[in-house]
């Protein structure tokens, strides 16, 4: 059994995307397999992929190159057909992640939401009401940072919030483990100001996909 802490995590973003690669196809396997002739890919390289899958669209993996013409999606279980069609991935698109920029400056880290979404059935003919799982809420990531009104990585997070651009987003904690999502980012320009405390303004990441991790 392992532990991991926030001391030490690092925070980055990313709006450099590579030419997007058709996909062809996504097999209904763990993981999934992507058909893309002449990807280019290599292990580990970070992708944004967009698909037909709600479940599998907008969303960074991690690949694993198996021919010139495949490769896999780390973390995408597709096996289960009642969530994703077979052939229902046809036709969608992948690119390459580089350039990551570090958000400067992190104080605090909060998130919220990702957690899985209830509705009440309250039947007539039962005296108990069941909660029935209808998918989950959207996360969101909210980062403090330390204000430095010079610094550049902070005026290209308030450049790309003034654009409402979406952007990939990275996490490394300490420990090595590593989590990606990819969203909307907003950052605030006045900063709070408390005594005996560093100014600080906030930038909120708001996920559009699944927010994955790996070891």
């Amino acid at each position: 059994m392992a532990y991991s802490f926030p001391e030490g995590a690092k925070f980055y973003f990313s709006q450099t995307f590579a030419a997007a690669k058709t996909v062809s196809a996504i097999s209904n396997a763990n993981p999934a397999v992507a058909t893309s002739a002449a990807h280019g890919y290599v292990d580990n390289d970070e992708i944004l992929l967009t698909s037909g899958w709600e479940d599998a669209t907008e969303t960074v993996y991690k690949v694993d190159q198996l021919t010139a013409d495949t490769f896999a999606l780390l973390g995408l279980d597709a096996t289960d057909t009642n969530w994703f069609a077979p052939g229902g991935a046809a036709n969608s698109s992948a690119q390459k992640i580089s350039t990551w920029v570090e958000i400067p400056q992190v104080l605090s880290i909060s998130t919220s939401g990702g957690d899985p979404r209830f509705t009440t059935i309250s039947p007539l003919a039962k005296r108990n009401s069941i909660n029935v799982p209808t998918g989950f809420n959207a996360a969101s990531i909210t980062l403090t940072l330390g204000h430095d009104a010079s610094n550049a990585n902070y005026q290209a997070m308030l450049n790309i919030s003034r654009r409402l651009a979406k952007v990939a987003f990275k996490m490394v904690l300490s420990g090595g483990a590593t989590s990606y999502g990819y969203g909307y980012m907003a950052v605030s320009e006045v900063p709070a100001l408390n005594v005996n405390q560093a100014n600080q303004v906030t930038a909120a990441l708001t996920m559009l996909g699944r927010t994955l991790s790996y070891a």
